[in-house]
């Protein structure tokens, strides 16, 4: 039986833990408490005044100005956040966590026979972010489809934001420090204890390969006290971002292409083609990093072929924001999309999905796009038939509405929810339980498509000046306008577009 040893917490209480490495980083090695509720992490190297102080405020006030706000008790499960600072008896600093829950484990071993040994162990972000990874071993249970990689984005983006809020940056986010669960659509962020706080906390790593911003790795060779030193910021924050969710989205790199920028010296080629001359694989202007798509495995389609599957196949709003961080602002960090612009992107394209008709289809979703003959990109099944387009419209100060570049896709089964009809509400962590309440949906019935009301006592039919009960159902009509509720500041206005194929 391993021994039970004991921590003390800055304000000398104790806590138990059992005396045996049930994991190790870079930095630390894990260790259970008795009840398995909690982990300890001891740091292996001797920590600075710094680092203690880091740890204490990590542990104090930025807790508390995270957590102990309006909607706090929503991050506890988007972050993995450190509760105590603890020393053991042999002086080693150490940290307090809650342990991960259980579906950011691994249920199924591999595809094939669990050779890969990851059944039960950690679902880090690397297994969900290339088609190999995906789709050449893990147990499909365990792949995810298309609007869950769409909601672990927005999770991540979501927590990103909070940070950055609080005038926080990660400074290693990656997919080690993000764990998913694409099965239920979950994200977590790990390894908080090197958060970087601009102009007091420097960062205690430079970030991981693969999501270091071009500034980074161009600066790298300069002393860290050099001015012209790029360090981890909420600037390079924003760059893993985009990464992390071009990667979870398309299973590639934004710029890792074919490009070869030395031929004698790899290392220098890597420098180059990550820092000084990053360039995005899909350049309108610049075509020389493209992925050579006849030497793809067949695996890697249709993820690696930009033609077949470009970042405009994510929709109008995220691909906006994939040209702005990996072309205009991919050497301009001021220029990149902040982690706001993510989350609300996000929020906007998945009222744009649309379910695939092939039943077959891995990833099940796909934006819709009507500038052309709509089709799911991962399988190629064409869309046949009629779907109704909702184009939102909101009341301006001069009394008149105007498009709020907004529109809900409808499918059968599709919901109406309060963020839909009152532009002042944002489904974010301060939604209430009443505001997440079904307010009505959508069927196809009798060949005609139908908006039963549930919960909107103003639903008003203007174009034919009546108003929908409580209860009752309208046909879907091409240019029928509908208010949904009272003409108050944020009430909306709805246009109904009918999209034949």
């Amino acid at each position: 039986m391993p021994k039970i040893r004991q921590a003390r917490t800055i304000d000398d209480r104790t806590i138990d833990y059992i005396d045996e490495v049930c994991g190790s980083g870079g930095m630390k090695d894990m260790y259970f408490t008795p009840d398995k509720k909690n982990v300890v992490l001891f740091f292996r190297d001797p920590q600075d005044a710094q680092c203690l102080e880091r740890l204490q405020l990590i542990t104090g006030r930025y807790r508390e100005r995270i957590f102990n706000q309006e909607g706090g008790d929503y991050w506890q499960d988007l972050f993995r956040w450190p509760v105590e600072v603890v020393e053991n008896e042999d002086g080693q600093l150490g940290i307090v966590e809650p342990v991960y829950q259980t579906h950011f484990f691994f249920k199924y071993g591999s595809i094939n026979h669990d050779f890969l040994d990851i059944k039960g162990h950690e679902k880090e972000g690397k297994w969900f972010a290339s088609p190999s990874n995906r789709y050449k071993y893990l147990d499909p249970r365990e792949r995810g489809d298309w609007l869950k990689y769409l909601r672990i984005c927005l999770l991540v983006s979501r927590a990103v934001r909070r940070l950055h809020a609080a005038g926080l940056a990660h400074s290693d986010l990656s997919y080690k420090n993000v764990l998913v669960d694409p099965e239920g659509g979950h994200a977590c962020i790990v390894d908080i204890d090197g958060l970087v706080v601009p102009g007091k906390f420097p960062p205690d790593v430079a970030g991981t390969p693969d999501f270091f911003a071009p500034e980074v790795v161009k600066t790298a060779h300069l002393h860290k006290t050099d001015p012209q030193r790029h360090l981890p910021s909420i600037h390079t924050d924003r760059h893993a971002l985009a990464v992390l969710i071009y990667m979870y989205l398309f299973l590639r790199h934004p710029l890792r292409g074919d490009k070869v920028h030395d031929v004698d010296d790899p290392q220098k080629d890597e420098d180059l083609a990550m820092g000084q001359n990053a360039l995005f694989v899909e350049n309108p202007t610049d075509v020389s990093n493209r992925i050579d798509s006849s030497q793809l495995q067949e695996v890697e389609r249709p993820w690696k072929d930009t033609q077949a599957l470009p970042y405009q196949a994510a929709g109008p709003y995220l691909a906006e924001l994939f040209s702005r961080a990996f072309i205009t602002g991919l050497h301009q960090p001021p220029l990149r999309p902040t982690a706001d612009e993510w989350e609300h992107a996000l929020i906007k394209t998945v009222d744009l999905l649309q379910p695939c008709l092939n039943s077959a289809c891995q990833q099940k979703w796909y934006v819709f796009d009507n500038s052309q003959a709509p089709c799911c990109p991962f399988c190629g099944t064409k869309f046949i038939g009629q779907l109704p387009l909702l184009n939102l419209y909101s009341k301006s100060q001069t009394g008149n509405y105007k498009p709020d570049n907004h529109r809900l896709m409808v499918y059968s089964g599709q919901s109406l929810f309060k963020w839909h009809i009152d532009r002042k509400v944002i489904p974010n962590e301060r939604v209430t339980m009443n505001e997440k309440q079904r307010l009505g949906y959508f069927i196809f019935h009798d060949k005609q498509w139908l908006l039963v009301n549930e919960r909107l006592p103003s639903l008003f039919n203007v174009s034919e000046k009546k108003t929908v009960l409580l209860g009752e159902s309208l046909i879907l009509t091409e240019g029928l306008q509908l208010l949904f509720a009272k003409e108050d500041e944020g009430s909306r206005l709805a246009v109904v577009q009918l999209v034949q194929v």
